[in-house]
């Protein structure tokens, strides 16, 4: 759970930490200048703890209806709390005029211009959540306009499933678009990797959150095996419908701040290489950039049809075991469980090897027989494309999936016209929600670790590129 957060926590820092080293923090040897990114992730922890305290002790939740409102209200106390924090360390641990390393000069920054680029990244990230969670949560009207199009059968609930996805893009990528050109303007590539911290600062309110929505599933999924009453299953249901919107905001911050993360990366591998520009109009570098922008179809083609795979074999042992343990159907005989959990987690960790080997050998190989030019542009067209699908992915299974609980709970006159649960609008919402978990659960996170493993491994790799690299140009 959380892992490609904590991935891109550890990441920025790392890539703050390597252009500060060539900037005048490393070279007048000034520790607390330098280590400027960890003391902004260590204010992140003391005012997430003290954001707890509003949901548990200053205001009380009464009703169901509080529950996502008090879990929204945690984001925006926590990123408002921060600002005035980042203010003060900013004030305290940096001088009042330092230099950063800007692709061979040194640039002159001041603390309060490495304030607004921290600052940039944490609201960047705030609005890249909401944005998130109008697309997927199922109070407002792009879920309920998809729940809507069940009535017409899957096939229109996936055309605007799908279309959902694509339009949620759009203002993410502004908000990183502008948090990209204030931070590289103000501090350079230290403003970059700086602004992906911010938008990460807040990482523990926005993972106690995230993982909200799976501990009130798994809870629900208890009371009814355990044959609690139905009141207790209606809770939980309430827990889990807020748990899944704030679990798309999470995945909304996860994407977000990778893609500040693998361009700071990114920065730091051009810089470790000695590359002074990436030319577009370079043919080794074009070929690179339309090669890289194909990497996460290709990654997300593996993922999706591992799932698919896995799936057919659970289906198949699932029949079987129903043709041939007795009683199962009544509810008298017990199933055999444990061969259903070995399938899926077979699958798990076979399906992951082509995909992991593409990730790990693409750089490898394109850096060894192609250089560092063309590397550059398949960094940059990874980042660019996987980006966008990874955000269109992780927002319509969102909304499908959310779709399927909005006629299910018949909360609202819209919900109940769609029918209840078996009725043939619920029958294509439940096809929307099949398509979209493979999308939201596997390819939309996934695609992080590809941008950003790709860029962390180009980094290490640099010095061998930058000196032994191109073999086949040089041969041509």
């Amino acid at each position: 759970m959380g892992s490609d957060l904590f991935g891109s926590y550890a990441e920025s820092s790392c890539a703050a930490l390597v252009v500060a080293s060539i900037s005048s923090f490393g070279i007048n040897h000034d520790f607390t200048g330098m280590c400027y990114p960890l003391l902004v992730s260590s204010v992140g922890i003391i005012v997430c703890l003290i954001t707890t305290l509003f949901a548990t002790d200053f205001f009380e939740i009464k009703a169901v209806k509080e529950i996502e409102p008090a879990l929204k209200k945690q984001l925006i106390i926590s990123t408002a709390l921060m600002t005035v924090g980042i203010a003060i360390i900013s004030w305290l641990a940096l001088p009042a005029k330092f230099t950063i390393y800007n692709f061979g000069t040194q640039k002159e920054v001041s603390n309060w211009g490495l304030f607004f680029c921290v600052a940039i990244g944490l609201w960047a990230g705030l609005i890249i959540g909401f944005v998130t969670e109008y697309y997927t949560s199922n109070a407002y009207s792009p879920v309920q306009d998809v729940a809507d199009s069940c009535r017409t059968g899957a096939a229109t609930n996936v055309i605007f499933g799908l279309a959902l996805g694509y339009k949620s893009v759009i203002i993410p990528i502004f908000a990183i678009a502008v948090s990209i050109y204030v931070s590289f303007s103000i501090a350079a590539m230290y403003g970059i990797a700086v602004a992906a911290l911010g938008m990460l600062s807040t990482i523990a309110t926005g993972l106690a959150i995230d993982a909200y929505g799976p501990i009130s599933d798994n809870a629900g999924g208890i009371a009814e095996m355990a044959g609690m009453s139905h009141r207790i299953r209606e809770r939980t249901d309430a827990l889990d419908a807020a748990g899944n919107t704030t679990a798309a905001i999470g995945k909304g911050f996860a994407i977000g701040s990778a893609a500040l993360v693998s361009l700071a990366l990114f920065g730091a591998f051009v810089s470790r290489a000695g590359v002074q520009v990436v030319d577009v109009l370079s043919p080794k570098v074009f070929i690179g950039l339309i090669v890289g922008a194909m990497l996460p179809y290709w990654f997300s083609a593996m993922t999706m049809k591992s799932v698919g795979s896995a799936a057919l074999k659970m289906v198949e042992e699932v029949r079987r075991q129903f043709n041939t343990i007795p009683g199962l159907m009544e509810g008298t005989g017990k199933p055999d469980y444990a061969t259903c959990v070995k399938i899926s987690t077979d699958a798990s960790i076979k399906e992951m090897i082509p995909p992991g080997a593409l990730v790990m050998l693409t750089p490898l190989i394109v850096g060894t027989l192609f250089g560092v030019e063309t590397l550059s542009g398949v960094l940059a067209g990874a980042l660019v494309s996987g980006v966008q699908i990874a955000i269109s992915a992780s927002n319509t299974g969102g909304a499908w999936d959310n779709a399927k609980k909005y006629i299910e709970a018949g909360a609202s006159e819209h919900a109940r016209t769609l029918g209840p649960k078996g009725s043939d609008c619920h029958k294509a919402a439940v096809i929307g929600d099949t398509i979209g978990d493979p999308l939201k659960d596997t390819s939309g996170p996934s695609l992080n670790i590809l941008i950003k493993l790709m860029a962390v491994e180009s980094l290490v790799f640099a010095p061998f590129f930058a000196t032994h690299g191109g073999l086949l140009f040089k041969y041509l």
